[in-house]
């Protein structure tokens, strides 16, 4: 009986206990489902519209792009009027892989701290100029327009010597809206500047012209409805020989020049086959 009635309390202990359990469990931790984060908002995107306005080409300060840039000296074989397909259309192809091709970083930068920042009290921002980034192009931008200010070095004391080129007036490089038909010409005077450490005036003239939209390949991206910008620029020093320049570049919607072909000095054709450098957007 001793070990019947010692076997019921066991039994009844067990019991308590696990109702005791039962009753006092610990919940257990719930998660709510998993939403995704809100994607990052774009500073700009392309709508597709036939046309780039202000807002689809204002400068991004600090940001890098990578440009493939044939090397200085060597020139390439370029096909500018491009090929129009059996649906009518147009294409450029600038996807060819050059070995030899080298990177050049472009980045738009503020004029605070730079040393020719009080010669250009309108600029908005610089820019390299050359792909090697010893002379800074000068900008200003606006609603209305992207103009060319002037040129100087990024060194005021580098091997080349010192370079400051102010216009007299601004050139605009690009009027908002760009489209296909747009076409103006702008004149800028230098008097009183240096170039390379020696006193420089003279003249430079560019007449723009867009002329043309299609599709752009290149190696790494293919644009469609990139619009084709011809430049022409007429540099007159009051010493010296005059000088043409051809370039043809072409814009996409908030990306900017995507490629852009200069030509050799004193070309006489639009359409020139051997181009001095040829810049197109890489990685």
């Amino acid at each position: 009986m001793l070990l019947h009635r010692t076997i019921l309390k066991l039994a009844a202990l067990a019991a308590a206990l696990l109702l005791s359990c039962s009753d006092n469990r610990t919940p257990q931790p719930t998660h709510s489902p998993y939403e995704a984060g809100a994607l990052p908002q774009l500073s700009c995107a392309p709508n597709l519209d036939g046309q780039i306005d202000s807002a689809e080409l204002a400068p991004a300060l600090d940001v890098p792009v990578h440009y493939l840039v044939s090397p200085s000296g060597v020139t390439r074989t370029v096909d500018l009027v491009g090929k129009v397909d059996a649906q009518g259309h147009q294409t450029w192809d600038f996807g060819a892989d050059y070995v030899d091709d080298q990177v050049a970083t472009i980045q738009a930068t503020s004029l605070s701290g730079k040393w020719y920042g009080a010669s250009f009290p309108g600029g908005t921002f610089a820019a390299p100029f050359d792909a090697g980034g010893t002379i800074e192009a000068v900008y200003a931008y606006s609603s209305a327009a992207i103009t060319l200010l002037g040129l100087a070095s990024r060194d005021p004391t580098g091997p080349n010597g010192q370079t400051l080129l102010v216009y007299d007036q601004p050139i605009a490089l690009y009027r908002f809206p760009l489209k296909v038909g747009s076409s103006y010409v702008s004149v800028g005077t230098i008097t009183g500047g240096t170039l390379h450490g020696l006193p420089y005036a003279g003249k430079d003239t560019y007449q723009i012209a867009v002329d043309l939209s299609g599709q752009v390949v290149l190696e790494a991206y293919t644009f469609t409805q990139a619009l084709r910008v011809r430049t022409v620029v007429t540099t007159e020093p009051s010493a010296g020989q005059t000088i043409v320049t051809r370039q043809t570049s072409f814009l996409f919607e908030c990306f900017g020049e995507i490629a852009r072909a200069t030509s050799q000095p004193n070309e006489t054709s639009d359409d020139f086959t051997t181009a001095a450098e040829l810049r197109r957007l890489g990685q």
